[in-house]
């Protein structure tokens, strides 16, 4: 069990970029691709937005709104206009980040969260894949070690010990590792949630530095900040559970079943 919860942990931070490119990029075909207007004019007249908030465009109206409310202010800014410019937020009418579907190629993710948020969803994914692995191992260790122990009850002489008992059928093998992942997946499946749906939140450098700025704490309960688990995600973190215990139960016993074929055909 802690052999399987180390290898998950291993392979929660070796894989969590790669999750997190492909997650935006099935995000991002499903989305349909908004019209803008053409991108030089956008990086001609305000560059910082096009590198800070790529995918949108200024709404004039919403920036002319600003500035009037801001006009009744007494201008100890020499170049008042000029600084407003320098919050691309201000330009798009709007607070909110940019969409999973604008920032899904490795080189926009760098420029607009950093390096740093290729590893977005690293609590929950090493969560996972930890339970995940411990849970799958431990049970198909549980029910391989069962099956000898039957197997052995019947044998004459008795063994002396499991190993003596003989190897388990390879149909047996599968079947059991099917359920293995069955209940694995049952077992981790709100930190998947809690991953994807942190993979698919956009947190640009200047919200992430404010934050910093703050000492702004996450929410929730102790077990959910260190898991990276979000409190608004309660009500859907089983959503899609009885699908992900499909899958894992069929492509483990797959697996296991494929290896035991490959290995009696090829030896």
């Amino acid at each position: 069990m802690l052999a399987g919860i180390t290898a998950g942990a291993v392979e929660a931070f070796v894989c969590t970029p790669f999750e997190l490119l492909k997650l935006r990029s099935q995000v991002g075909s499903a989305i349909p691709m908004k019209a803008t207007n053409p991108a030089n004019v956008v990086q001609e007249s305000f560059p910082l937005l096009s590198k800070l908030l790529p995918g949108h465009v200024p709404d004039m109206r919403v920036w002319n709104g600003s500035v009037s409310l801001l006009s009744n202010l007494s201008p100890k800014h020499p170049d008042m206009m000029g600084a407003l410019k320098q919050h691309p937020w201000m330009l798009t009418g709007s607070g909110k980040p940019p969409l999973p579907s604008d920032v899904q190629v490795p080189s926009r993710v760098i420029a607009l969260e950093g390096w740093g948020a290729l590893w977005r969803g690293l609590r929950p994914g090493v969560a996972r894949d930890c339970v995940f692995s411990g849970m799958f191992f431990s049970c198909w260790q549980f029910i391989h070690t069962a099956m000898l122990t039957w197997q052995s009850v019947n044998m004459n002489p008795e063994p002396r010990n499991l190993e003596e008992a003989g190897p388990v059928p390879p149909l047996a093998s599968s079947l059991a590792a099917g359920f293995s992942g069955v209940v694995a997946a049952a077992a981790s499946h709100t930190f998947d949630t809690a991953k994807s749906r942190s993979q698919c939140t956009v947190i640009p450098k200047y919200i992430a530095m404010e934050r910093r700025f703050l000492k702004w704490r996450a929410p929730g309960m102790w077990i959910e900040r260190v898991t990276g688990t979000s409190p608004a995600d309660r009500n859907v973190l089983f959503r899609g559970i009885g699908l992900r215990m499909a899958r894992s139960g069929i492509a483990s016993f797959v697996l296991v079943g494929s290896y035991y074929l490959a290995v009696d055909q090829l030896l």
